[in-house]
């Protein structure tokens, strides 16, 4: 068996069935033209290599990606090559264990006996009101224009983040979960922060004077709730960090919104 590596290689080696040479702008890999490829047996005298019938699976151009990418080894040392991989995280859909996931494993491990990623995130199936696919035919889900035009991005997208999908599970997609997100914790939110806005605005006018940020006045304060919302404030900066290093996404969403209420 030889494995051809490149299209270079392959005009110098084979030709076609009749005997001729390759054009030399040949360079369509389609089966059809290269089944009309042979090459000499380097063992065996008077015997013409075809090309095999089985043909790997797409994927297997997916699962290559941390090589192809960086073309390793010809164009990567190996030096440089062994800073970017393995890859500190990989993400895809649940729909992908059988396809990316998969191959990327196969491949690594058969190259190099470990995984190409030290992470994986994965994300669950975004399926319509009534769980069924989302079907352009059945027109079973809103238009995501009007979502985003009705109730913005953040909300569409804090919907999304704080949903089941985030732990690789089922979503039933229902617009008035995303206007409840609006209602109930961005809405609340830029109230407050209006109100705080109007209220520095207010205090500049009257004092004179221009308002700025005491980074280590919250700090030095005595008072109870200055103290309890830094506290709230320290604690989810350490939570989201710490989380978000371990890649446990889906539990950073859910404290922002706690504390976010709260505060």
């Amino acid at each position: 068996m030889i494995a051809i590596g490149s299209v270079a290689e392959l005009r110098a080696k084979c030709r076609l069935a009749d005997g001729s040479q390759i054009p030399s702008d040949f360079c369509d890999l389609h089966r059809e033209n290269m089944d009309n490829l042979v090459i000499s047996s380097q063992t065996r005298p008077n015997v013409l290599l075809r090309r095999i019938d089985e043909v790997f699976d797409c994927w297997f151009e997916s699962g290559s990606m941390p090589y192809a990418q960086q073309h390793y080894p010809f164009e990567c040392n190996e030096q440089e090559f062994s800073k970017r991989f393995p890859a500190d995280f990989i993400a895809e859909g649940l729909d992908q264990t059988r396809g990316w996931f998969y191959t990327l494993m196969v491949i690594s491990t058969a190259l190099f006996n470990k995984p190409a990623f030290q992470n994986l995130i994965v994300n669950g199936l975004v399926l319509a009101a009534d769980g069924r696919k989302m079907s352009k035919r059945l027109q079973n889900y809103p238009d995501p224009t009007l979502v985003i035009n009705t109730h913005g991005a953040d909300a569409l997208r804090l919907y999304l983040i704080n949903s089941p999908v985030v732990k690789g599970e089922t979503l039933k997609f229902v617009e008035s979960g995303v206007r409840g997100i609006l209602r109930d914790v961005l809405l609340p939110w830029y109230n407050a922060y209006r109100f705080f806005a109007l209220q520095a605005v207010r205090w500049e006018i009257q004092s004179k004077e221009k308002l700025s940020l005491h980074e280590n006045g919250a700090m030095q304060s005595h008072n109870v709730m200055d103290i309890w919302i830094t506290a709230n404030l320290k604690s989810l900066i350490q939570f989201v960090h710490k989380e978000m290093k371990a890649y446990r996404l889906y539990t950073v969403v859910p404290r922002y919104v706690v504390v976010s209420e709260h505060t």
